[in-house]
């Protein structure tokens, strides 16, 4: 199924000393060691990008195919290693902190240049962020953090300061992580109509050739001002990203089986198990693989709008929780490859901490059970539950046909416990409009997760009611909010987890969520003419790594087309990659 996935990767504070300058004389441009000597530039990777967004300005709209083509356009002011998670230059190359580790002070790169060819500058950034927070601006989610600032400081034309009105561990990545816009270029445009038009960037690609609801091209930059830098070598190497677009995964399956796509991440088990089958899998010319890395798990489930009845109701969500036939849909349809839910964050437990929450099954007795207690008895007439006199029927928004196998079931367990779902399917864009005004009951959500959590912008009451934004139950919960002002001024991780796991253990009990399944690691399939790291994906990163990582490798793409023309397969490949294991052998 398509899933959306609000990317909520927020960024640790370096162990460093206040005032110190960064980065310190020990840091060393140096190559990833996950990047390949042996990666070539040219070449076009296609890309299924799931339905067609309402914009492609990631500040606009926040999801996963936005963030990526956003992401390679416009650099932010600082970047991790993506090995040891530190703090390295990117538009800026140095900054500080003050004593009291609220002012943060950012250098620009001298050498730093949008595509026009004039200079990065601190007027771009203060402009950025003034453009975020105007209260006009649909940019709700990114309001979140920069709230925690005064307006930056301009010091000189290179130099731009932030200071916080308070202590957060979040707030050198809030600021560091800012995408940068060309004030000279976007200023004087409406900003919520910024959404398909960027002919100024500062990133290695450019925005190409737009074939309205069916692709959209990314171009490399041969003049990218930061292609010298060692740590930049080996990545970024496709001359072409195509995204493509299909309303349906189903689709996309097919066209991809054509050659029409090159790279599939897997997430319907049906198709895992069942559609690799055939010539084209059988001798390897579509490579099938399993990668283990650290990429934080994330979680799915129905969201109930507990804004209104009858989700506002605690005894009805946890009835619908229990109505929800989990284990027989993992069974039947997805082949037991998942496992069930029992936590926002999952990664944040493991065998030696387990997580304390209760794993919810169905049961109908206990579900009647709530029903009633909270109001609602059965028409004799009609069999459907009623409650001064009104029906229990409700509206489940999808975007996704693959969704409704899954709640044709549900529908007939809520029916034979008097409750009626009604499927209301819209595309992406009026789905994404209904969300955003919060014109739902119920529906599909699906959210990555952080390396470092932060569960203030989807937890936090004060974002219930933040159009746009990542609440989009409406939860709120005092004892919640203390605990999330709690760890904002604690800088030691173990220290913060275990904060988030009584949050997490707080929420759990109040069933914001019908909680669904996950699994822990990335199913890809992808036609055999890549050169990829020995690691396929990057330590922590999902599918969307190949693109910065993988290249055209121009002998299997000439093996690949022999095979094909003489039928004869090609050398398999492994099929599970355990990155630890992998990295061992990469060529450092």
């Amino acid at each position: 199924m398509k899933k959306l996935i609000i990317l909520l990767v927020f960024l640790l504070i370096p162990s460093a000393q206040a005032n110190e300058q960064f980065p310190a004389t020990g840091w060393v441009d140096k190559p990833d060691r996950v990047a390949s000597t042996d990666a070539e530039i040219g070449g076009e990777l296609s890309i299924f990008a799931g339905q067609y967004s309402k914009s492609l300005n990631y500040f606009l709209d926040n999801n996963v195919l936005s963030s990526e083509i956003f992401g390679a356009m416009f650099e932010t002011l600082l970047s991790m290693n993506p090995m040891t998670l530190e703090y390295e230059p990117a538009l800026a190359e140095k900054w500080s902190i003050s004593d009291d580790k609220k002012t943060f002070t950012f250098v620009i790169d001298k050498k730093a240049r949008w595509s026009d060819g004039s200079p990065v500058t601190a007027q771009d950034v203060e402009w950025t962020y003034t453009a975020i927070m105007d209260p006009v601006n649909l940019t709700g989610p990114h309001k979140v953090g920069l709230e925690r600032f005064n307006p930056p400081r301009i010091l000189d034309k290179t130099t731009i300061q932030f200071t916080a009105k308070d202590v957060h561990w979040r707030n050198l990545g809030t600021v560091g992580g800012l995408s940068i816009l060309c004030k000279q270029a976007y200023e004087n445009k409406d900003f919520n109509k910024i959404n398909f038009e960027f002919p100024v960037v500062s990133g290695p690609y450019r925005l190409g050739k737009i074939n309205e609801g069916v692709s959209v091209k990314l171009e490399r930059r041969g003049d990218y001002w930061g292609r010298h830098v060692k740590s930049a070598q080996g990545k970024g190497n496709f001359q072409t990203f195509t995204f493509k677009f299909f309303a349906e995964r189903e689709n996309a399956f097919e066209a991809f089986k054509k050659g029409q796509i090159d790279l599939f991440p897997v997430y319907t088990s049906r198709i895992w198990v069942n559609e690799t089958k055939g010539a084209k899998f059988l001798k390897n010319w579509i490579v099938k693989q399993k990668v283990y890395n650290y990429n934080p798990i994330g979680f799915q489930g129905f969201a109930m709008n507990m804004r209104k009845p009858p989700f506002n109701d605690l005894r009805v969500r946890k009835a619908m929780a229990m109505l929800l036939n989990r284990g027989k849909m993992n069974e039947t349809l997805m082949y037991n490859q998942y496992f069930l839910h029992k936590s926002y964050f999952e990664d944040l437990y493991s065998k030696d901490s387990p997580c304390p929450n209760e794993l919810i099954e169905m049961n109908k007795a206990n579900a009647r059970k709530l029903l009633k207690q909270a109001g609602w008895v059965v028409n004799p007439e009609t069999g459907f539950l009623e409650q001064n006199g009104k029906q229990f029927s409700f509206k489940f928004l999808t975007r996704s046909a693959s969704a409704e196998k899954f709640l044709a079931i549900y529908a007939e367990d809520l029916k034979d416990a008097g409750i009626e779902l009604i499927v209301d399917k819209k595309d992406w864009a009026a789905w994404a409009r209904d969300m955003d005004e919060f014109n739902f009951e119920m529906t599909w959500a699906a959210w990555g997760s952080g390396l470092f959590k932060d569960p203030e912008s989807m937890w936090s009451s004060k974002e219930a009611d933040r159009k746009g934004g990542n609440n989009i139950t409406g939860f709120k919960n005092k004892e919640v909010d203390t605990l999330i002002e709690k760890q904002k001024s604690i800088f030691n991780v173990t220290e913060r987890n275990k904060i988030y796991r009584m949050v997490d253990q707080m929420v759990y009990k109040d069933f914001p969520y019908v909680l669904l399944w996950n699994i822990n690691y990335t199913r890809l399939l992808y036609w055999n003419k890549f050169g990829t790291p020995e690691t396929v994906l990057s330590k922590y990163g999902n599918e969307s790594s190949a693109y910065w990582y993988w290249w055209v490798d121009e002998d299997s793409t000439a093996d690949l087309s022999d095979g094909m023309q003489a039928n004869t397969p090609l050398p398999k490949k492994t099929a599970s990659i355990y990155f630890d294991e992998a990295f061992k052998h990469q060529a450092p």
